[in-house]
């Protein structure tokens, strides 16, 4: 069996941090499956943030899933992947995932991830964050989610804006062992 990766893009700002890491998987990653599912608001959020279309992305994945299908594969707990990551993760979609309610295939993608005890990356995005945001992304926490909002960093010196998103995108990525070429901190001295 390939390994499995799902990705879901909900419609938080952040689309080219999901185009990279598609980009990433499917050149520096062949042997993993991926399996992507879009929301209404992440579809439209891409157009406005890249200028792609939903289907430039098609080549750069496995399969695209239509969220409405909640009888897709990835929508089972016997479909077996290595988890999922929600790049970037809306406060309405961490709210749905936190509560249960599963009335998509990116919310319930992440909730047979949950139920299956695989791993869950979610990419938050907002700021600043409410009370009930942190109450979500807490409960989230506690229930195995990993908690991976795309922080600047500088002790890389990244000279653009893109090497900040690949810098995420290589965090990312070693949540699940696919990074390679990770900025490993190498301390002060």
């Amino acid at each position: 069996m390939a390994d499995r990766l799902i990705v879901g893009m909900s419609g938080a700002s952040g689309a080219p941090l999901a185009v990279e890491l598609l980009r990433q998987l499917h050149a520096r990653c062949p042997q993993v499956e991926t399996h992507l599912v879009v929301s209404r608001g992440a579809e439209l959020t891409l157009e406005q943030e890249t200028g792609m279309r939903l289907e430039e992305l098609r080549p750069l994945v496995h399969t695209l899933h239509d969220n409405g299908d909640i009888g897709a594969c990835i929508a089972s707990g016997s479909f077996r992947t290595l988890g999922m990551i929600v790049i970037p993760c809306s406060m309405k979609t961490a709210a749905g995932i936190c509560s249960g309610y599963s009335d998509n295939l990116l919310l319930r993608a992440a909730d047979v991830c949950m139920k299956e005890r695989r791993r869950l990356v979610l990419v938050a995005r907002e700021s600043p964050l409410s009370t009930i945001h942190l109450r979500n992304l807490y409960e989230l926490s506690q229930m195995g989610a990993v908690i991976l909002p795309p922080m600047l960093t500088y002790y890389n010196h990244p000279a653009s804006l893109e090497d900040c998103t690949r810098y995420t995108v290589s965090r990312i990525l070693s949540q699940f062992g696919l990074d390679e070429d990770s900025y490993e901190w190498s301390g002060m001295g």
